[in-house]
């Protein structure tokens, strides 16, 4: 059961995890990480959210990742990414990987559903353009339809449109309704896949991750044992706490590194 967590209450389990030997912090960006924006790459961390990114980054064993379901180059663009990063990402729903010290890690070219990301774009941009306030988001291995400027009525009969259309031409791709937004990919991987990556390679012993759509409960839903899900907003959530936005985040991380920096002076 999902309990909300208030800035000041002392919680076992955010004590707990302040305590792993080897932790792994994983943000989703949009609606976590950063407010959600008219215009998806306007979307930036809230200051506070990245003054205590920065100081989890610094703290021994302990590492930082956004997860997100853009495709990797928007991402190292709206996170301000550097070659020279201490934040790992994982893009496209755990497809895509930048890895500290290593670089990009390129995807596995198995697990690609038939058909091409232009042939998509092509079909479904003349569909997009009819509608105010939709737009279409290209992505490495599929595309996103936006509507957060859009009409409710405008986004159901825009997302049924291209319902119909993938279902014709790209029956075996993989579809995501989040947040204003229906997504396809020609990858079948979720943010269930980016968890066990980044444990694996940061060999943690346990991973924080926080969220707030749909989507992240394919990464709520993986997490065990020593591990903690954090669910941002409103919604059914198999995350152990609650925060009401990205502002509380904030604060939840600066209670996270200031119990994690304690336990290591």
């Amino acid at each position: 059961m999902t309990r909300t967590w208030t800035p000041g209450d002392e919680d076992a389990a955010l004590s707990a995890i302040a305590a792993t030997p080897r932790l792994v912090v994983a943000l989703d960006f949009d609606g976590t990480a950063s407010p959600l924006v008219p215009d998806p790459m306007a979307a930036r961390a809230l200051p506070e959210v990245a003054e205590q990114v920065a100081r989890l980054s610094a703290l021994p064993d302990t590492v930082v990742a956004y997860v997100s379901g853009r495709s990797m180059d928007d991402l190292r663009v709206i996170t301000e990414h550097t070659d020279d990063a201490l934040i790992a990402l994982a893009g496209s729903h755990g497809a895509q990987y930048w890895y500290p010290g290593v670089g990009a890690a390129e995807p596995d070219a198995t697990g690609t559903a038939e058909g091409s990301r232009e042939e998509l774009w092509e079909a479904a941009r003349p569909i997009i353009d009819r509608y105010e306030g939709a737009e279409l988001e290209p992505k490495t291995f599929g595309m996103g339809v936006h509507t957060r400027t859009a009409a409710p009525e405008v986004e159901k009969a825009v997302f049924a449109e291209i319902d119909a259309l993938v279902a014709e031409r790209f029956p075996h791709w993989r579809r995501r309704a989040g947040h204003r937004v229906l997504e396809f990919s020609s990858r079948a991987e979720g943010k269930d896949a980016a968890m066990t990556a980044l444990r694996e390679h940061f060999d943690a012993t346990a991973i924080l991750f926080a969220g707030d759509d749909v989507t992240d409960e394919d990464a709520m839903r993986v997490l065990s044992g020593d591990d903690l899900g954090v669910r941002v907003g409103p919604g059914e959530s198999a995350a152990t706490l609650r925060v009401e936005s990205p502002q509380q985040i904030a604060l939840l991380l600066e209670t996270l590194a200031d119990e994690r920096a304690s336990l290591r002076e």
